[in-house]
């Protein structure tokens, strides 16, 4: 394994990491992303075939995603668009500063995936944490994509069923429990069993086009609205300045693409930090313009009043909209098996590390392994979903997981990559990285455990 600077990779054979362990952890890549084999040589050379316009595609399509539902109600958590919009412009420069820290260690460490190069850069422990990080908020990811599910199913079947809504007059079949169980038994199950999924790169472009048609009508509808949608209430400023991190769990949830990061930046023609640097500004400047013409738009639209999902808020017999839930139906319902897969490759890859044991020898017990933690994530994922009532208390469990792929784990690998360097005196370039390096994880680690205790002793307990 090609070594990076120093002692990058001290610790990273601790568990003896075996070739096909290394090979499971890979499976964790961006959907639309292939790279080449890793090699010492094959670092820089331009043997990726993906341009730096493509990157930028990558990029977004990796960042956007059916968290832009909940940014109306971050908006009016925070206390309005100009506290929405300032979080987001301060948390930007860390959001992108990272994505080029982890470019950095990954041509320093040799490694191609996320957990990997926090392995190599990081040692032991802090990469076993961030690969049950990464399980966690994929579980945790699936539960939210279940609830939007029954969301937006709710609204189409109240749409189509014309009979007066009286006391008790309820069908069975029109029920929130049964519809998203059918719908998860049916068509996600199906689809997360698999040992590979190949549908992926139709799955990335479905979301990309669901995400922009949403946005899209969540913008038009605000500037032609419907007479009968008046806001109850519009915040100017937030009522406590603690209030305005209430929103934190959201941005970070949108904009974490940081996991799929790092194999997109070497499947690129010319891995270049600099290059890169350019190739995620211009990726999280459009995520921004998406995320802000969603948030402002659908928060003035309804106010203090808008629901934690913004489609939620929209008449039932609203056409656009019932076409915006559709693709958003669609895009959860191709989306939950490559998360479950993401999640079920990182728990496949501890197992093979912690047992020592290669997939060759195993081939019998690896598909009874695959089946039952498949159903078991399912399960649970559905478990949940049926007595979670929104998205928000999801969001707000999760985000502060995001704010550790985005500020801790990117700043740990940095503070250890520069120790890392054998140099006789230290530069003021080399403190101010160092110094960079510590106020991320410090940053994280406060957001992390105030979002995760908000979520717990508010939300939770409600």
């Amino acid at each position: 394994m090609a070594q990076g600077t120093g002692s990058i990779n001290s610790d990273y054979k601790d568990w003896e990491w075996s070739a096909d362990a290394g090979e499971r952890a890979r499976l964790l890549q961006s959907p639309s992303v292939e790279t080449v084999p890793k090699s010492g040589e094959s670092q820089g050379n331009g043997l990726g075939a993906t341009s730096a316009l493509g990157a930028v595609f990558i990029v977004v399509n990796a960042a956007l995603g059916a968290g832009l539902l909940n940014f109306p109600a971050a908006f009016s958590m925070a206390g309005g668009v100009a506290a929405g919009i300032a979080l987001q412009m301060c948390m930007l420069i860390f959001i992108i500063g990272g994505l080029v820290i982890l470019a950095y260690c990954s041509q320093a460490s040799n490694e191609r995936t996320y957990q990997e190069v926090v392995w190599a850069v990081c040692g032991k422990v802090p990469g076993v944490l961030c690969e049950v990080a990464i399980a966690v908020y994929t579980f945790g990811t699936c539960i939210a994509f279940l609830i939007i599910i029954g969301d937006q199913e709710d609204k189409i079947i109240a749409a189509l069923v014309t009979e007066p809504e009286e006391a008790g007059s309820s069908r069975w079949y029109t029920d929130r429990k049964f519809t998203i169980s059918i719908t998860a038994f049916l068509l996600i199950l199906p689809l997360s069993i698999p040992k590979e999924i190949g549908f992926q790169k139709y799955a990335s472009s479905l979301s990309v086009i669901g995400t922009w048609y949403v946005t899209a009508v969540i913008i038009i509808k605000y500037i032609w609205p419907d007479k009968e949608l008046e806001p109850v209430e519009i915040p100017t400023s937030p009522s406590t300045w603690m209030a305005v991190f209430n929103a934190v769990p959201t941005i970070c949830f949108g904009f974490q693409c940081h996991v799929s990061s790092v194999p997109v930046f070497n499947s690129m023609k010319q891995p270049e930090v600099k290059t890169w640097g350019a190739v995620v500004t211009a990726a999280m400047v459009i995520a921004l313009f998406v995320y802000t013409g969603t948030g402002v738009c659908g928060f003035l639209t309804f106010g203090a009043g808008v629901e934690q999902d913004v489609l939620l808020s929209y008449p039932s017999n609203d056409i656009p909209v019932a076409l915006a839930r559709a693709f958003i139906i669609l895009c959860v319902l191709t989306s939950y098996p490559i998360l479950h897969f993401c999640g079920r490759a990182v728990l496949e890859g501890l197992w093979l590390r912690y047992t020592g044991v290669t997939v060759e020898e195993d081939v019998v017990r690896e598909r009874r392994r695959r089946l039952l933690q498949t159903i078991s994530w399912f399960l649970l994922t559905l478990l949940l979903a049926l007595f979670i009532p929104d998205i928000g208390k999801v969001i707000s469990v999760i985000g502060g997981l995001a704010a550790c792929f985005i500020f801790v784990f990117p700043g740990l690998c940095l503070i250890q990559a520069k120790l890392s360097e054998i140099q006789e005196t230290r530069a003021i370039s080399w403190w101010a990285q160092v110094s960079y390096g510590v106020f991320m994880v410090t940053l994280g680690a406060f957001i992390f455990g105030q979002t995760t205790a908000n979520a717990i002793f508010v939300d939770l307990t409600a």
